[in-house]
């Protein structure tokens, strides 16, 4: 799924709108022309598009990417950040769930996993993934005689 503002969507419904008028491309101007949004916002809004892989800029001009994800709407970027982390919550979970024996888990082996694994997380997101996962009682940190383990309070809702 991908997740985009209401501000991107604008841009991006209008540049669907436009795509058949220009087979080669929408001139950045004309999407400009069309929508009334300062100059920053809308090149910040065409980086962040570009980012999502909604669209492709070349030459000044626009191209829509095909996509299979379901785009999601939501009010602002605060919201889409919190979004991302409840994706990255539910496929963390997906990720525990084939790890865990008996509930349990190693925190190296799980951290390590979040890294280097699928998901290639940077340390500052993992560390705020596990802490958002321990402060809604999903996981628990636990001290054992042997090592730090990671205990899966709640099952995994995938």
């Amino acid at each position: 799924m991908i997740i985009i503002t209401k501000k991107e969507n604008i841009i991006y419904e209008e540049i669907k709108d436009l795509k058949p008028e220009f087979p080669d491309g929408i001139p950045e101007k004309i999407i400009k022309m069309k929508i009334d949004i300062s100059e920053h916002d809308y090149h910040e809004i065409l980086n962040n598009l570009q980012s999502k892989n909604l669209i492709i800029r070349e030459n000044s001009k626009i191209k829509l990417q095909d996509i299979q994800d379901k785009i999601k709407v939501v009010e602002n970027k605060r919201e889409v950040k919190i979004e991302e982390l409840n994706q990255l919550e539910k496929e963390t979970l997906k990720t525990i769930k084939n790890l865990t024996e008996n509930s349990l888990i190693s925190r190296y082996t799980l951290e390590g996993n979040l890294l280097y694994g699928k998901l290639k997380l940077d340390n500052l997101k993992m560390y705020k993934l596990l802490l958002s996962l321990e402060n809604k009682k999903i996981l628990k940190k636990i001290q054992r005689k042997d090592g730090e383990y990671y205990k899966l309070l709640k099952p995994p809702i995938t």
